[in-house]
């Protein structure tokens, strides 16, 4: 993308989103466009901020997290921000990892009890021939 100025339906086909997806995250102070009246424009800037929302909201981050990941760039720099990033990210990765151990522990008692299912109603089908 350019350094160039987008509209709003150029970010939306540039990140496959709605225009009332660009301005409910403009209402949540993620993304501040400029205004030439009601035209809505989005600088380079917006864009960056516009890809790691995407990212964050990908893998489970609340909004009001990736806000304060946001605005740390702002008030501390890049460095502090990267450093809230990955502890974010290393927190929702913990999570992950314990839904997806759950998962699979329902899974196989699932597949357990499909297994007794059908050796019972084996059982029943050879006494009933």
């Amino acid at each position: 993308m350019s350094e160039q100025l987008m509209g709003i339906r150029a970010m939306c086909e540039a990140f496959d989103v709605t225009p009332r997806t660009l301005r409910f995250y403009e209402q949540k102070e993620l993304l501040f466009p400029l205004r030439e009246g009601q035209k809505r424009l989005y600088d380079r800037r917006d864009r960056a901020r516009l890809k790691l929302i995407l990212r964050g909201k990908k893998y489970g981050v609340s909004l009001e997290e990736i806000r304060q990941i946001l605005d740390l760039y702002e008030h501390d720099g890049e460095g502090l921000q990267i450093t809230k990033a990955i502890e974010t990210a290393r927190r929702r990765l913990a999570e992950m990892m314990e839904q997806r151990a759950a998962l699979d522990a329902v899974i196989n008692e699932l597949a357990g009890h499909i297994a007794d299912a059908e050796q019972t109603l084996g059982r029943a089908e050879t006494q009933a021939a």
